[in-house]
């Protein structure tokens, strides 16, 4: 694997050698990005409006989805490769609620040896593909004592403790600014409507904090006990650097986790075959909340479609 780095073709800074100039390297990597989008609209004809990246062992949530193209990702340039257990590395291209959807089976991780860039390399091609929307899932571990194995939770909020931002670096100015603003990346609609289709078909979703991790180590007794001080409320190793990313290409971000193991008060101890066992349980459940999610926008981008010029109405970043 490469790492499309910022400070390596023309030397190093910290040896006395130039760095890479900013707009060098922002030239090469939206190229590589359209090269790598370029690929899949050649693939398929479909242009997705919206994004789902399915966590561990969360591949099978689309079983029931209208699949027209499937693409692996070895087939599209310079995307990365994934190796964590439950990923099978696909883009599937499709319909969800009459939404195209483009969905990630399988994400790349810090701990996997990637860069913060090359983790959100994906994200980044589906905005340039069309995307506006990216709902992200995760299997997690569970801070909080009134959970357990099973129970979805909806990202309210994130804490990053990976030592790392996907923004590093010279920044894309073509994608977003230089320091976008962290205040609410999950989008607070789309928040009240996965509420709001959970109550309706009688699943239980909490609403909480993510600490994000690198990993692959899990984490001790005394680093949960921190987690807990800080407010968390589950942990995982994924999902932030890829709502970082949406944020800043102005994506509206929605993020749903399922609670594999619990951390607190004596952890379980996990494996990566019972995390994967545990989400694929609760996948069934996870599909259903993001399909409604899909159906309500693709409702009211029908209906704002709909209206007559100059007519007044929700801006699409009102609904659904």
């Amino acid at each position: 694997m490469t790492t499309p780095g910022f400070a390596g073709e023309t030397g190093g800074g910290r040896d006395g050698r130039s760095v890479l100039d900013a707009s060098g390297f922002a030239e090469r990597e939206m190229g590589r990005l359209r090269e790598a989008a370029e690929a899949v609209r050649s693939a398929c004809p479909l242009a997705p409006r919206a994004a789902v990246v399915l966590g561990s062992g969360l591949g099978g949530a689309i079983a029931e989805w209208e699949a027209e193209c499937e693409i692996p990702y070895e087939n599209i340039p310079h995307f990365p490769r994934s190796t964590a257990p439950g990923h099978r590395g696909r883009l599937i291209l499709g319909r969800v609620g009459g939404m195209p959807v483009a969905a990630m089976q399988g994400r790349c991780h810090l701990y996997e040896g990637y860069s913060g860039a090359e983790v959100v390399f994906p994200v980044r091609v589906m905005k340039l593909l069309g995307v506006r929307v990216l709902v992200a899932t995760a299997a997690v571990g569970c801070l909080n004592d009134l959970w357990a194995p099973g129970d979805l939770v909806l990202v309210s909020d994130h804490i990053n403790l990976q030592g790392a931002s996907p923004l590093a670096g010279p920044n894309l100015d073509a994608l977003g600014p230089r320091f976008p603003d962290m205040s609410a990346p999950y989008d607070a609609q789309l928040q009240e409507r996965a509420m709001a289709s959970a109550a309706g078909a009688g699943i239980r979703l909490w609403r909480g904090v993510y600490a994000a991790m690198a990993g692959p180590q899990l984490e001790t007794r005394a680093e949960h006990r921190m987690l807990r001080t800080m407010g968390a409320d589950v942990v995982g190793m994924s999902t932030v650097p890829e709502v970082t990313a949406a944020h800043h290409m102005g994506l509206r971000a929605l993020a749903l986790a399922v609670v594999t193991n619990t951390c607190l008060p004596v952890p379980e101890p996990a494996t990566a075959e019972s995390v994967v066992a545990a989400a694929q349980t609760a996948a069934p459940n996870v599909a259903r909340i993001v399909e409604d999610v899909l159906a309500a926008l693709a409702r009211a981008e029908e209906a704002l479609a709909g209206d007559s010029p100059g007519a007044e109405g929700p801006t699409p970043d009102e609904v659904p």
